[in-house]
C-alpha cells in the first residue's frame, strides 16, 4: 500500500489534492503536512503534522517513520510575494526542493516524487501563442527562476540517480475553497470574490492581458493523471506544459456580467502587469496530451458560473 507525503497541504493546490489523494488511496495513507494549520477538512480527515520540509533531517524522519512511498511537494512562494522577498522565496523553493530530491535518491522505498512547475519558466522571449514544450525560457522572476533551476534539478536527478520525477507547468488556477495566494494569475480569483461581496473589482492587471488558466478540478485530474501513468509514458521529466482555457481580464469581467448585469471593473496595472507581460498567452500542450492522456472538462463559461455560485454559498 502506498503511503503518500504531501508537502504544502494548506496551500492553494495542496488543500484539494490531499482530498482527492485520500479518496482514491484512503484517508489513513495520505498524510498532510505544511508549516501553518490547513482548513478543518485536511486537518481532521486524516493524519497531518506540521513540517518544514527545508529542514533535511525532520523531513527523512517523519518520511522513514510513516513508510512514504510518494512524494507531492507543493509548497512554495508565489510569484507575486517572491518578488518582495526575492532571497527568502529562493531559500524556500529551492531549499526544500533539493532536501526532497536527495530524500528519493537515498531511499529506494519512495518511488515518485511530483513537484509543480510553472508558466513562470517562460520569459519575454518565449513565443507567446501556443508556447511549445522545448522553447527559450529567460524567466524574469525570482518565482521563475526557481522553478526553472527546479525543472533543471529535476531532470538531474532522473538522469543521473533514476529518481522518477513528474511535474507540470500550471497556468493560473482558479478555485473557490481558498484564498488568492499572491500569485500574478489570482486576479481570476480575487475578481469572483470582489464582485460577490462588493459587485466590482479593481483589476492589478490591464484588461486586455491574456494569460492561460485551469479550473482546479482539472488541474487535479491532470496531477492525478499524470502520476498514474506507467513511467514509460513519461517522456519529460522537468515539467509538462499544460493549457486549460485563455482568456482577459476584460472577457472574464463580460461574463460575469451575464450573471451580475450591474458587475464593474476597473483597471489599475501594478508590478504585476510587467510579469503578466512576460508570461505566454496560451499554450501547446499537444505532448500532455498525446503521451499520458491529459485533458479538460471546464470552459469559461462554466468557471464563471460555478466560482459565482460557491462564493455566493460562502459569503451566504
Amino acid at each position: 500500500m502506498d503511503h503518500i507525503l504531501i508537502i504544502g497541504a494548506a496551500g492553494q493546490i495542496g488543500s484539494e489534492l490531499t482530498v482527492a489523494l485520500r479518496e482514491v488511496y484512503g484517508a489513513e495513507n495520505v498524510f498532510a503536512t505544511d508549516v501553518k494549520h490547513p482548513s478543518r477538512d485536511i486537518a481532521e480527515g486524516g493524519p497531518f503534522q506540521l513540517l518544514d520540509a527545508t529542514d533535511s533531517r525532520q523531513l527523512i524522519y517523519f518520511a522513514m517513520r510513516h513508510g512514504i512511498t510518494q512524494i507531492y511537494h507543493l509548497a512554495a512562494v508565489l510569484s507575486g510575494n517572491a518578488e518582495r522577498i526575492p532571497f527568502q522565496a529562493w531559500d524556500i523553493n529551492m531549499n526544500s526542493l533539493l532536501n526532497v530530491l536527495d530524500l528519493a535518491k537515498e531511499v529506494p522505498e519512495i518511488r515518485k516524487v511530483f513537484w509543480p512547475s510553472s508558466i513562470a519558466v517562460f520569459g519575454a522571449t518565449t513565443p507567446k501563442k501556443n508556447t511549445p514544450q522545448f522553447t527559450v525560457m529567460e524567466p524574469t522572476t525570482v518565482y521563475g527562476i526557481s522553478k526553472l533551476a527546479g525543472e533543471r534539478w529535476m531532470q538531474y536527478y532522473h538522469r543521473r540517480y533514476h529518481v522518477d520525477v513528474r511535474s507540470i507547468r500550471y497556468p493560473g488556477l482558479i478555485s473557490y475553497k481558498t484564498e488568492p495566494g499572491g500569485g500574478t494569475t489570482d486576479y481570476a480569483v480575487e475578481i469572483f470574490h470582489d464582485a460577490v461581496r462588493k459587485g466590482k473589482y479593481e483589476c492589478f492587471l490591464d484588461g486586455n492581458t491574456a494569460l492561460p488558466m485551469m479550473f482546479m478540478p482539472d488541474a487535479i485530474q491532470a496531477t492525478l493523471r499524470l502520476m498514474e501513468a506507467d513511467a514509460s509514458q513519461i517522456k519529460v521529466r522537468a515539467g509538462y506544459n499544460v493549457g486549460g482555457v485563455s482568456f482577459t481580464p476584460r472577457q472574464l469581467a463580460e461574463d460575469i456580467r451575464r450573471h451580475m448585469p450591474d458587475f464593474e471593473i476597473s483597471f489599475r496595472p501594478d508590478f504585476r502587469q510587467a510579469i503578466a507581460d512576460s508570461w505566454p498567452q496560451s499554450i501547446d500542450d499537444s505532448m500532455a496530451r498525446t503521451q499520458w492522456g491529459c485533458s479538460y472538462s471546464y470552459t469559461r463559461g462554466d468557471i464563471v458560473r460555478i466560482m459565482l455560485e460557491e462564493i455566493g454559498k460562502r459569503t451566504g
